[in-house]
């Protein structure tokens, strides 16, 4: 098949950092959008996967998965998009599209194994695919985002993977006017779930360690902050949550919030991947229909949903530009939780 390399950001060992070097590109097929690369968000899985924590990493690997750009090229069979127009594209860059997950517009389930934007397996060129730290990325009109047109366009990146990991828990598990959520952890993931749950209507709670992540979560549109060290503030909620969303990346005790969920109401964890530590007490979930399930980012109808959602309630992420050269600098203020709340390259600074 055709190719064209383009520069792109990426690493080819654990241990060594990330830097410039050339990846090849498909040309435009029918159906296929090519996409120039404006602005590319950091996700905490851009340095899992940089640095193997997740042991499934092949080298060498182009993170990047949530992209905006503008629509340079498209395929004579393409209708979604024309180009000058911008877009979007998120986690998934294909899925088998037959399978029973599939036809239900949850290509994040595919059960034949979906194709991520990076690290997954290229149907088209072999190998592995490579992500949105790169001047551009051709992906299927399918797997292409349309982006509302009245929101600032670098924030919008996080969208595609912070915005939609926690859109699709509350989307699920009906979240509305009326609904009392909570939000375990204040990142990347948490602050979006303040947002889209504040904009569904939702009151809304965030757990936090400690007091001063208090005037923040209200600022995003939380109404109560609950400071889960203390006793007296946790039993204040007791039985009051519908929906919990757990964002926290690493491995904690879930079982101090189960008590705070109302009758059938669902702890969702969407931030850490791995066993649950210590074990998790089932009393007070057999004694309340309360439920411990879990979610992974969303399916395209659902991602334009929610962008199509958060272009009418004007909800963008909050970021902090960078260039592409500090993005090693940046992993690790990541590691430090010091950014608020995600880094967004502009991909101009890979083209200067």
């Amino acid at each position: 098949m055709e190719t064209t390399n383009v520069k792109a950001y990426g690493t080819e060992s654990t241990t060594a950092p990330l830097k410039e070097m050339s990846i090849a590109r498909r040309v435009v097929l029918a159906k296929d959008i090519e996409i120039e690369i404006l602005y590319c968000g950091v996700c905490h899985s851009d340095l899992h996967t940089a640095r193997n924590d997740w042991g499934f990493t092949t080298y060498p690997v182009v993170p990047g998965h949530e992209i905006v750009g503008k629509v340079t090229k498209v395929g004579n069979e393409v209708s979604k998009l024309k180009v000058g127009d911008i877009a979007a594209v998120g986690c998934l860059v294909d899925s088998c599209r037959t399978c029973s997950s599939c036809e239900q517009n949850l290509e994040q389930y595919c059960l034949n194994g979906w194709v991520g934007t990076y690290g997954g397996q290229d149907k088209h060129l072999g190998g592995f695919t490579h992500g949105g730290y790169s001047e551009k990325i051709v992906v299927d009109e399918d797997f292409v985002l349309k982006v509302p047109a009245n929101l600032d366009l670098a924030a919008v990146a996080p969208l595609l993977c912070a915005g939609i990991t926690t859109w699709s828990p509350l989307r699920h598990w009906k979240v509305g006017k009326g609904s009392k959520v909570a939000v375990v952890g204040l990142g990347g993931l948490g602050h979006m779930a303040i947002k889209l749950a504040k904009g569904l209507g939702a009151d809304v709670t965030l757990f936090s360690r400690t007091p001063d992540k208090e005037k923040d979560a209200k600022e995003l549109g939380a109404d109560a902050v609950v400071i889960s060290t203390d006793t007296q503030q946790m039993a204040s909620v007791v039985g009051k949550f519908d929906v919990i969303i757990d964002t926290v990346p690493y491995v904690h005790d879930i079982n101090p919030y189960i008590s705070t969920l109302a009758i059938s109401g669902t702890h969702v964890i969407v931030g850490y991947l791995g066993g649950i530590e210590p074990f998790l007490n089932t009393i007070p979930m057999i004694m309340g229909r309360k439920s411990v399930a879990a979610s992974l980012i969303g399916g395209i109808a659902e991602t334009q949903e929610m962008l199509d959602f958060c272009g009418k309630h004007n909800i963008v992420s909050e970021i902090e530009i960078i260039k592409i050269q500090e993005i090693n600098e940046a992993y690790e203020r990541m590691l430090k939780s010091d950014v608020r709340y995600r880094f967004v390259i502009d991909m101009a600074s890979l083209r200067e």
